[in-house]
Order: C-alpha cells, then structure tokens, then sequence
C-alpha cells in the first residue's frame, strides 16, 4: 500500500477528536485515497435540535448517511422526508439535498463521501 493511503482500519468512537460547531459538532473520522478510490471521507455530525447541516447544495460525488440517533428530515428528490434510527440516505451526485434535526434531542449521524475516477467535475 502506497504511503497517506486509508487501508483497514479501526476507529475508536471514544478516541475521535470532537470539534464543537455552532449547531452541535463534527468528528472526523478518516479522509484520503485508498485502493480503489481518489478519496474516502468519513464523519459523524451531532447536530443539535432545530438545526439543519446546511443549505440545500449539490456537489459532484454520491454520499451515505446513516443515522444512529434522533429524527431528521433529508431533502430527497425535492421532497422533505422523515427517518430516525438505523436509516439510510443516499444522495446521489449532484443532487439537491440537506438534512434537518426534528426531534427534541441531538441527532447523531454518519456521513461517507467518495471521489472515483468517474467522479464528476465540479
């Protein structure tokens, strides 16, 4: 395996640095080539009560969600659809979407992002 590549690995969640955000906070998890892929990105968002991740956007690459905690609400093919526990999102490339905490508590969720050699440009 080439130096700076993910290979196998084991993630710790007692052991991932936290950083604090105005609507909850982010653990980064791993981010970099592998194998097989120009880049494997990986994070779990808390997001607090009331908030959403961000502006409906678009970008070039697919992403995974899983929720592990709360109820949410993801744009998907334009329409607000409710999940909780145990979900999966997937947003496809360049489609709008966004994700917003309904519940009254913290919404714990995974995010995986990747870049291939048929990744869209920008």
């Amino acid at each position: 395996m080439k130096p700076g590549m993910i290979g196998s690995s084991v993630y710790d969640w007692n052991k991932l640095p936290v950083t604090k955000t105005k609507i909850g906070e982010v653990r980064q998890v791993f981010k970099g080539p592998t194998a097989t892929l120009d880049e494997l990105e990986m994070h779990i968002t808390t997001l607090n009560p009331g908030e959403a991740s961000h502006p409906p956007h678009h970008h070039p690459n697919e992403e995974l969600i899983i929720i592990r905690q709360g109820t949410v609400e993801t744009l998907s093919k334009g329409t607000w659809v409710k999940v909780g526990p145990g979900s999966v999102i997937l947003n496809g490339s360049n489609d709008l979407h966004s994700l917003r905490n309904v519940g009254t508590d913290q919404a714990i969720y995974h995010v995986v992002n990747w870049k291939s050699a048929t990744t869209p440009a920008q």
